[in-house]
């Protein structure tokens, strides 16, 4: 082992999670970590929220400084990665140079899928992935006083909440008939927009882009029914797309993700993929999932870890997420897909703190939790439990969720 290289391919929280792990789990061989920014890997979800207000820097975002690097002999190297030569287990730099490698672990992470309307290409035209897209907006904030934001998903609100934070006006276009749509219930859907609405932000649902307007800059944006909303920032929040094109191209399974099994190893048992890049086979869903949060990225690296050093721990930690707006936390804990029944525990209606739990068949599934920091802990409890509450109980405030988590408790 002294003697074997584990190259890493993608400066992402997987990989700054990897190095420590690896060390932990008794790799004693080198670790070369290769990323295309000039950064150590940092924390990218305060870049939509305290880096783009201007509250922190990049250092204050670093997920370990650099001297941890040095204690864990770990060499970093700014530069891009553009093939990988399988049959020599080497990975070609973009000037040609070759690292060879007794293990790779791709953690590629994934890229913004663009707007594809005609004047996308102008100035102006911004997205937020990061810290050089949001240096770039950064920059012109000072000159704009009105953004539009294209997509109203975690990111796009995230960014409405920070630029409002700092005075901008700011208008939010969504295909969808309400916000958060795709992996929220509709009463969580309308407490946002209820949300963003008292906080300025003008929110308009089921619209759709027709093309941007200007000379060589944004000066608006032109929708299909006509309107022009007139703008001098917009930035672009659709969604992401993996970046698996290196794991194609080398010959690598590839489904909604780079394929890997629940320790995070591809179709070729020296390689590994990890992070928003990779799709793990998860047994709790019984399915292959391509999540894309920190929580999934470092549960990644820790199975990643094991696996390298001879060891197996599959994936098994149960998904969950978090999202900062305003003065809102929201935290989820796990997948609410196939729900068939909603139970609101608050008032979504007139606070800024309750509840959203989903159900399958009678058994706790996922929940939305905003401002409710031990709701979220024991839905993540009772769903790794398997329970079965009485909807009744998760709604009545005088009952302590906690009592329904003890051996006995009655839940239905």
């Amino acid at each position: 082992m002294d003697d074997e290289r584990v190259l890493i391919v993608g400066a992402g929280h997987a990989a700054a999670q990897l190095c420590g792990s690896l060390r932990q789990e008794g790799w004693s061989g080198e670790i070369v970590l290769v990323g295309d920014e000039p950064s150590l890997p940092y924390h990218r979800p305060p870049l939509s929220k305290t880096y783009l207000a201007g509250e922190c820097d990049l250092d204050e975002l670093l997920i370990r400084k650099s001297d941890f690097y040095d204690k864990h002999a770990v060499a970093f190297r700014q530069d891009r990665v553009t093939s990988v030569r399988r049959d020599d287990r080497e990975v070609v730099l973009e000037g040609g140079e070759r690292l060879r490698y007794d293990h790779l672990v791709l953690s590629l992470g994934a890229r913004p899928r663009p707007l594809t309307v005609s004047g996308s290409q102008m100035a102006g035209v911004h997205y937020l992935r990061d810290s050089a897209h949001v240096d770039a907006i950064r920059e012109e904030l000072s000159n704009a006083r009105h953004a539009v934001i294209v997509g109203a998903g975690y990111i796009g609100l995230e960014t409405a909440a920070a630029l409002r934070s700092l005075g901008v006006d700011v208008t939010v276009l969504e295909t969808a008939e309400r916000v958060l749509q795709r992996v929220t219930a509709a009463e969580v859907s309308a407490f946002y927009g209820r949300v963003h609405r008292e906080e300025g932000v003008d929110l308009r649902l089921g619209v759709q882009v027709e093309a941007l307007e200007g000379d060589s800059r944004i000066r608006g944006v032109r929708l299909t029914d006509g309107q022009l909303i007139e703008c001098d920032l917009l930035i672009v929040g659709i969604g992401v797309v993996p970046n698996v094109e290196i794991g194609h191209d080398s010959g690598l399974e590839i489904e909604n993700g780079i394929a890997t099994d629940q320790y995070g190893r591809t179709s070729d048992p020296h390689i590994y993929a990890a992070g928003d890049c990779a799709s793990s086979y998860t047994s709790r869903y019984g399915r292959r999932l391509r999540l894309e949060s920190v929580p999934n990225a470092v549960e990644h690296a820790k199975a990643i870890a094991a696996a390298i050093c001879g060891k197996e721990k599959p994936i098994t930690a149960l998904p969950w997420f978090w999202s900062d707006q305003y003065d809102l936390k929201l935290q989820i804990a796990g997948l609410n897909a196939g729900y068939d029944q909603v139970v609101v525990r608050g008032d979504s209606s007139s606070t800024r703190d309750f509840t959203c739990f989903y159900l399958r068949d009678g058994k706790l599934i996922a929940a939305d939790c905003i401002n409710q920091p031990q709701e979220f802990m024991f839905s993540k409890r009772a769903i790794a439990q398997e329970l079965s509450p009485d909807p009744q109980f998760l709604t009545r405030p005088d009952v302590d969720l906690r009592e329904l988590l003890q051996p006995g408790a009655v839940r239905a």
